[in-house]
């Protein structure tokens, strides 16, 4: 018990206040919209098991039918040095190792006025958690709970086409 709780005071002290505080917001945006989009999605979605996605969202904790097992998310800093972090807001280090998947939020996840770019970044990156490294994936299940939530979805056209999503089975709202 002593242990966890140090190294839940060790994992707090890595974020600054400032910065903790602009990723709570950001997982707290998150969690709302896909609350809100929930009802409207069905138990499975492009291949992602909603009850996971919600545990892992909201829990950092989850039941993986994909991975195996129970996963627990742990939410990191990035540095410039890291070459993700010199092209991502974001990034979900794969597979999950002992029980534990990483996600690394890079300089560029706080830059100032990017408060739905937060939002979205945390939706797109916790199917890859929840379901893995496919791009066209985590685009089309976050897009879907944007439009399910909000009525309106983020223009993803451009990286849709980069990634080469139009034949990839999965769709845009």
């Amino acid at each position: 018990m002593r242990f966890c709780l140090l190294l839940l005071v060790f994992l707090l002290s890595t974020l600054s206040p400032a910065r903790a505080d602009m990723v709570d917001a950001a997982f707290d945006r998150a969690i709302s919209q896909f609350e809100t989009a929930r009802q409207k999605l069905p138990a499975e979605l492009f291949g992602v098991d909603v009850a996971a996605y919600r545990a892992a969202l909201t829990f950092r904790k989850f039941t993986s039918s994909h991975w195996g097992g129970t996963i627990t998310m742990r939410v990191e800093n990035g540095s410039e040095a890291n070459n993700s972090c010199s092209r991502y807001a974001a990034f979900v280090r794969l597979p999950p190792s002992e029980g534990e998947v990483s996600l690394v939020l890079c300089p560029q996840f706080s830059t100032d006025g990017a408060d739905a770019l937060r939002t979205l970044t945390i939706l797109h990156e916790l199917v890859h958690v929840v379901a893995g490294p496919n791009e066209c994936r985590a685009m089309a299940f976050a897009a879907h709970v944007e439009q399910a939530a909000t009525g309106r979805f983020t223009d993803v056209s451009s990286y849709w086409r980069a990634n080469s999503c139009e034949g990839s089975g999965f769709s845009l709202p």
